[in-house]
């Protein structure tokens, strides 16, 4: 199954930090990295008392259930040095399940959708860039997409290239 992955970092060398999160997802057994955002400097959210990040969104292919996907993402972000000190604070890198194609879950350890995806500009920006309709498995976003990202400040940073962060 096909599922979105969010990046964001904001502590550090934040491109490399993206791409050695890219490079850790491709290199697990059952998951092929399919297509990848630019990369996007946006404004912190939440708790705007710190460094802006860099954000993209990257598709995969799955054989694994959302849950073990999610452990995917928690364990790349515990080995990189992820710290949760508070709520919206700095990471050296974030990795969320955003969508999970064919699959709804509100359970306390995973909601899919995201249930913020409609909120946030950096990351609605760089799924407009991999579903032009705002169509995403089913879920459509475009209204979302049209307010919030009307007055968004995210910036273009690396353009994709066609070839993944993690060749």
């Amino acid at each position: 199954m096909k599922a979105l992955i969010g990046i964001g970092t904001n502590i550090g060398d934040r491109y490399e930090n993206i791409k050695n999160a890219i490079k850790a997802i491709s290199l697990v057994p059952g998951v092929t990295v399919l297509r990848e955002s630019s990369i996007y400097e946006t404004e912190p959210w939440g708790y705007t008392e710190q460094n802006g990040f860099y954000n993209n969104v990257i598709e995969v292919e799955s054989e694994k259930t959302p849950q073990a996907l999610l452990g995917v993402c928690l364990g790349i972000e515990a080995g990189m040095g992820r710290v949760r000190q508070f709520t919206y604070g700095p990471r050296i890198i974030d990795l969320d399940l955003l969508f999970y194609e064919n699959e709804i879950s509100d359970t306390r350890e995973l909601v899919l959708p995201h249930p913020l995806v409609g909120e946030r500009d950096f990351v609605l920006v760089p799924l407009k860039e991999l579903f032009d309709t705002m169509n995403i498995y089913g879920f459509d976003y475009a209204f979302q997409y049209e307010n919030v990202c009307k007055n968004t400040t995210a910036k273009i940073l690396a353009e994709h290239t066609g070839k993944t962060l993690a060749q």
